[in-house]
C-alpha cells in the first residue's frame, strides 16, 4: 500500500513547481523506458488511464495487442535535482504495466517480481535487500563518445589527488540523498576509475527500484561532469570486473527470520535454508543475475569475483557468504550478480530460490572455509565445489532446465529473454574479434 496518496503527489508537483514528469518502467533487460508527460496530464496519469504502445519495447507484446497502460508507484514520486528548473523542475515516477483488460501485464518486470514478493507475504516473509553496486568512471574522447581511459589510478578506498572521481562520486551521492536515497558509503574500488555507492537496505522492491534509479542518475551525473558512467561489469582486461552483491533477509513482522542468537553463526534454521535454495538453483539464476556475455569475463579466478557455488561465513572467494552481524542485521550475501541485471527479474530470482528452500527444507552444503582460489581440482571434487557457468550461452541452458526459476518468470518473459541472449551469443560467436586478429592473422 503506498504512503503517498494521489492529492499528496498532486500538491508535492505543485509546491516544487514540477512542469514535467517522466513515466518510467524498465523493459525485459532492464533498461529504463518513460512517457514524458506535463503537469497538466499528471492527474490523468496518477489514475492509470496514460496509454503507451507497447509493442515499440523489445519483449511486450506483438503489434496485435500493443495497447498498454502505466499505474504510477505513488510512493515513487521524486524530482530530479541535478535538472535547471528554469521553466519548471522534471520530476518522475516509477510505473507498473497493465493490459487494457486491467490487468498486470505478465511481461512486466516489476510485475514480477511482485507476483514472488506476494508469495513470500503469503508464507509470512517479507524480503529486504541491500545491494552494493560497483561502476567505473571513464574519460569521453573528442568526439562525446565514451573511452575505457579511466580518469584516477586510484585504488581500493583511496582518495585524492589518486581519486579523481571523487567529485563526481560525491555529487552523485547528494543527488541521490535528495532523491530519497539513504546512502550508507560510498569508496573508490580496487580499479582505476571503479567506484562503488552503498544504499541502506530497504524492502526488495525499493531496493529494486532504488538500483534502476541508482544506474541512471549515475549517469547523469557523470555526463555533468563530462565522463561516462559505465555498469558494464568488465570493461577492461587485467582489471577487477563491476560486480552488484545482493544482501538479503527475510523479515516476520519485527524480527529478522535469519536470526538465531543460539546459532555459532547466529543463523536460523530458515537461514539455512535459504542459503540451500540459492546454491540449489546457483546456475539456473545466473542467467539473470549474470545477464551479458560481458558477464562472464568477470567470473573468472583472480579477480575477487565468485566462481565456486559453495558457502562461508569466513571467506569471499564463495558464492554465498554471511557478513559478520547480529539480531536485525543478519543477513545473506550473494556475491555472483553484477550491476549489468535487471534488478526486478534477478531479486525475484533470489527470492524464488530462497523460499524454494525453505518450502522442502533443503540444507546447503557443508560450509567451505578454505579460500577456494587455492584448492586444487581434487579438493574441490571431494569438497563438491562446483562451478557457476562459463558463459551466458551454457546459463541459458541451465535457466531451461530449472523449473523453480522458470516459474517465477513465467513463459513470456522466460521465452523472449532466452530468444535475445541467445540472438546475442549467435553475434558474438559469430564475429571476428581482434583478438584472433591479433592472435592469428600474422601466423596463418
Amino acid at each position: 500500500m503506498s504512503k503517498l496518496t494521489k492529492e499528496d503527489v498532486l500538491q508535492q508537483a505543485k509546491e516544487m513547481n514540477v512542469k514535467f514528469i517522466r513515466l518510467q518502467f524498465t523493459d525485459i533487460l532492464g533498461i529504463i523506458k518513460n512517457v514524458a508527460i506535463t503537469v497538466e496530464q499528471l492527474e490523468e496519469a496518477l489514475d492509470g488511464e496514460i496509454m503507451f504502445d507497447g509493442s515499440s519495447i523489445d519483449g511486450f507484446t506483438r503489434i496485435q495487442e500493443s495497447d498498454m497502460y502505466l499505474k504510477p508507484d505513488y510512493d515513487t514520486f521524486t524530482v530530479f535535482p541535478w535538472r535547471p528548473k528554469v521553466g519548471g523542475a522534471v520530476a518522475r515516477l516509477i510505473c507498473d504495466v497493465y493490459t487494457t483488460d486491467g490487468k498486470p501485464f505478465v511481461g512486466g518486470p516489476r510485475n514480477i517480481l511482485r507476483k514472488v514478493l506476494q508469495e513470500a507475504e503469503e508464507m509470512g516473509y517479507t524480503m529486504y535487500v541491500g545491494p552494493e553496486p560497483e561502476f567505473f568512471l571513464f574519460e569521453k574522447g573528442d568526439n562525446g563518445e565514451p573511452t575505457t581511459i579511466t580518469n584516477d589510478q586510484g585504488g581500493y578506498f583511496d582518495l585524492g589527488p589518486s581519486d579523481l572521481g571523487q567529485d563526481t562520486r560525491r555529487d552523485i551521492v547528494l543527488a541521490l540523498e535528495k532523491m530519497g536515497f539513504d546512502v550508507e558509503a560510498s569508496h573508490h574500488e580496487v580499479a582505476p576509475g571503479q567506484h562503488e555507492i552503498d544504499f541502506k537496505y530497504s524492502d526488495a522492491l525499493t531496493a529494486a527500484d532504488n538500483i534502476a534509479t541508482f544506474r541512471f542518475v549515475t549517469k547523469a551525473i557523470a555526463n555533468e561532469h563530462d565522463l561516462h558512467a559505465t555498469f558494464m561489469p568488465k570493461p577492461i582486461f587485467s582489471e577487477a570486473g563491476s560486480g552488484m552483491h545482493m544482501n538479503q533477509s527475510l523479515f516476520k513482522g519485527k524480527e529478522n527470520a535469519f536470526y538465531d542468537p543460539d546459532d555459532r553463526l547466529g543463523l536460523s534454521q530458515i537461514a539455512y535454508y535459504y542459503i540451500g535454495g540459492l546454491i540449489k538453483h546457483a546456475k539456473g539464476m545466473t542467467a539473470l543475475t549474470n545477464p551479458t556475455i560481458n558477464s562472464y569475463k568477470r567470473l573468472v579466478p583472480g579477480y575477487e569475483a565468485p566462481v565456486y557455488i559453495a558457502w562461508s561465513a569466513s571467506n569471499r572467494s564463495a558464492l554465498v557468504r554471511i557478513p559478520d552481524a547480529q539480531g536485525l542485521g543478519t543477513r545473506v550475501e550473494l556475491r555472483n550478480p553484477d550491476p549489468a541485471a535487471n534488478p526486478y527479474l534477478a531479486t525475484a530470482v533470489m527470492l524464488k530460490a530462497g523460499l524454494d528452500g525453505i518450502k522442502n527444507k533443503i540444507e546447503p552444503p557443508k560450509e567451505v572455509v578454505d579460500n577456494i582460489y587455492d584448492m586444487s581440482e581434487c579438493a574441490k571434487e571431494d569438497a563438491c565445489i562446483d562451478s557457476l557457468p562459463g558463459d551466458i550461452n551454457i546459463a541459458v541452458q541451465y535457466l531451461l532446465r530449472d523449473e523453480v526459476i522458470k516459474e517465477a518468470l513465467g513463459e513470456h518473459i522466460l521465452n523472449r529473454f532466452v530468444e535475445a541472449k541467445q540472438i546475442e551469443w549467435d553475434v558474438y560467436r559469430t564475429q571476428v574479434h581482434q583478438w584472433e586478429l591479433d592472435q592469428y592473422l600474422k601466423i596463418f
